[in-house]
């Protein structure tokens, strides 16, 4: 299975182009949210990163630009080491425009579900009488690849079932389809359960959602 072209360049450029402007951009805005940040400022932020449709900072455009905000380098390098790991072979495997409509498709699924789960937290927190609660809902943003990555993940088990992985901690060397169905179903617990509050589990799970069903979709058609 080919990572990536054998024929001349350096590394860089024998990286998939999907997946190496994808890196590229998200390591920009990376920098600039991080000046942005040392300065004191939250700009980025504010008009980047998505927002519940009822809060007054939505604005359409953060449905895709939240996909390219990171709230710190250990979120960024997680994301970004996992989209050079399978984004490469699945970009090779499933074409460059197939791979760019998978990637943007699952970002928009995961903040589809991230928003219902939110819809039924805000209609619980107003009827329930929890003013505040619904009040912090609306002033906090969600940035982010995850779901998309996750929808990456899926996708890549789809076409490498078989491909063993190995974990660096703990070191578990599973086939790429048992491996990633742990890890949703880990998403799924910690969903449900509420903890490790602070991430977007439903968005992990729609982003997966979502690369599962266009992957099966192109499969049954027999188009990669």
């Amino acid at each position: 299975m080919p990572y990536y072209s054998q024929t001349g360049g350096s590394f860089w450029k024998r990286i998939p182009v999907a997946t190496r402007n994808l890196l590229l951009v998200n390591i920009i805005v990376y920098v600039f949210t991080f000046l942005d940040d040392l300065r004191g400022g939250d700009v980025l932020i504010q008009y980047l990163a998505v927002f519940f449709p009822a809060s007054p900072f939505f604005r359409p455009w953060q449905v895709l630009t939240y996909m390219f905000l990171h709230a710190n380098f250990a979120h960024l390098f997680f994301n970004m080491w996992a989209l050079f790991m399978f984004g490469m072979a699945l970009e090779q495997a499933i074409g460059t425009k197939k791979f760019l409509i998978l990637y943007f498709a699952c970002g928009i699924g995961a903040y589809l579900m991230h928003t219902g789960v939110q819809w039924a937290q805000y209609s619980f927190f107003l009827t329930s009488g929890a003013e505040e609660a619904a009040f912090n809902l609306l002033r906090t943003p969600t940035l982010g690849a995850s779901g998309a990555i996750y929808g990456i993940e899926v996708a890549f088990a789809v076409v490498y079932p078989d491909m063993r992985l190995t974990l660096i901690f703990p070191p578990v060397s599973l086939k790429a389809k048992w491996m990633i169905l742990i890890f949703i179903g880990i998403e799924l617990l910690t969903g449900i359960t509420g903890t490790m509050d602070g991430i977007a589990h439903f968005a992990h799970l729609g982003g997966a959602l979502i690369g599962f069903i266009l992957m099966m979709f192109w499969k049954k058609r027999n188009r990669w």
